[in-house]
């Protein structure tokens, strides 16, 4: 009876070690620490997800009332009502309710860029991670970029007095709002979250193939 509950001590106790020995490994490896916050998850964003998430998801609210906004392009106040939902998504500091979830394109998207590239220069950062960090990065930066051009067209046509002058800025604002996430080229150089996405993607099969 009691080697029995010796052996199960000693067995929880080994898994207990284990578990102490890989949380301390992650937390020794800076690297994986920032890819996680880009992958997985990073505190204050909607449910915790990853920066990435959090991006994409408040993108296609920003992208999709850019869209509502240019279904009538004869309605000024039709274009206008969604100016603050576009904006709310983009960066909820211009506009602080909405339909977003609160923490804005711009925000999540410059986590994004900010966190892969201290990933890459940190220790313990792999090849894959090395070769990839700046294709994520630059599209993140890209995402960043087009919500801040949304966010100054938005603003336009808030303050517009006829339909005539905003509806060229809405189709901008529309084209812009897809770019957010497919971006304006085939190349990463020109990628939206989309391109984030697929690097991202790149690092983390290639990092299982190199363990």
């Amino acid at each position: 009876m009691h080697a029995k509950f010796g052996i199960t001590v000693l067995a929880a106790l080994a898994v207990s070690s284990l578990t102490i020995t890989q949380d301390t490994a992650a937390q020794a490896n800076p690297a994986q620490n920032h890819v996680g916050h880009v992958a997985d998850g990073f505190r204050g964003t909607p449910d915790g997800v990853g920066l990435l998430d959090a991006a994409i998801a408040e993108a296609g609210v920003a992208a999709q009332h850019a869209g509502f906004a240019a279904r009538d392009p004869s309605n000024l106040d039709g274009m206008k009502r969604h100016m603050g939902h576009v904006l709310h998504a983009l960066n909820p500091e211009e506009v602080e309710s909405g339909p977003g979830a609160g923490y804005g394109v711009v925000a999540a998207a410059g986590g994004v860029a900010r966190h892969i590239d201290l990933a890459a220069s940190s220790d313990g950062a792999s090849d894959a991670l090395k070769t990839h960090a700046n294709h994520v990065s630059t599209a993140a930066q890209n995402t960043v970029e087009r919500a801040t051009q949304m966010i100054e067209l938005a603003k336009s046509i808030q303050d517009a007095t006829s339909a005539s002058d905003a509806a060229g800025m809405v189709s901008q604002l529309a084209e812009l709002g897809a770019q957010l996430t497919a971006g304006s080229g085939s190349g990463w150089q020109e990628g939206g979250l989309d391109a984030s996405q697929q690097h991202l993607g790149f690092i983390t099969r290639e990092e299982k193939l190199e363990n």
